[in-house]
């Protein structure tokens, strides 16, 4: 079961991967975990990849789909794999299906977990991180016991750069240009399936495995 999770940042694909890969025993790919493990390891590859990042160069696609080939090698692939974060570029989906084909695989499902932009900003505006110990909360959806303070440690809660509406909507304009392509092209390859984000996280869960089977 090889399946590709798609969907804007903030959408929640990347909790829904990980529960994927619990519930049907199979890895949890994302390219950042690959590229931390093979500069950690000193891999050839590794060391490429390092080479751009130290530079604030992006990866090359040609050498993120030889490190993504390089980890379904691995045993714990054997079964399949939910790849989250990747292809994010439809070059990137072109020369992975490639790499696929040359040993003879294909992708099942390319999962797009859909939440308009309005929802998602709120969503992430929402978002407040403790300055002490790094804990996350949600003035809506996980609030604190005291307003501004961490339940955990008492100290100041902040709205990260990361989480401001101007940024998230920038991220968003992106992943509109770049990303939401890759759903035409699964289409086009009849593996492309959708399920509604912006229900609760258990809701969207049981649309994932009614779509992939018990």
């Amino acid at each position: 079961m090889k399946i590709i999770m798609l969907g804007a940042p903030g959408a929640g694909k990347g909790t829904q991967a990980k529960m994927i890969a619990e519930k049907y025993g199979v890895p949890h790919i994302s390219t950042g975990d690959i590229f931390r493990a093979n500069i950690k390891n000193g891999t050839e590859l590794g060391a490429k990849a390092k080479e751009y990042m130290d530079k604030g160069l992006l990866v090359p696609d040609e050498l993120v789909v030889d490190l993504v080939i390089d980890r379904f090698k691995e045993p714990d692939c054997k079964n399949g794999y939910v790849l989250d974060g990747f292809p994010r570029t439809i070059p990137q989906a072109e020369a992975l299906d490639k790499a696929l084909s040359a040993i003879g695989e294909t992708i099942d499902y390319a999962i797009n977990v859909e939440v308009p932009d309005e929802n998602i900003v709120k969503r992430m505006s929402g978002r407040r991180a403790c300055v002490g110990c790094g804990a996350t909360y949600h003035i809506v959806y996980n609030p604190t016991k005291e307003d501004g303070k961490c339940d955990t440690c008492g100290a100041e809660l902040i709205l990260r750069d990361d989480d401001k509406p101007e940024t998230v909507l920038n991220r968003l304009k992106v992943y509109h240009e770049q990303t939401q392509p890759l759903i035409n092209y699964y289409e086009a390859k009849g593996v492309m399936k959708e399920v509604d984000g912006t229900v609760d996280m258990k809701d969207v869960f049981a649309a994932i495995v009614e779509i992939l089977g018990e």
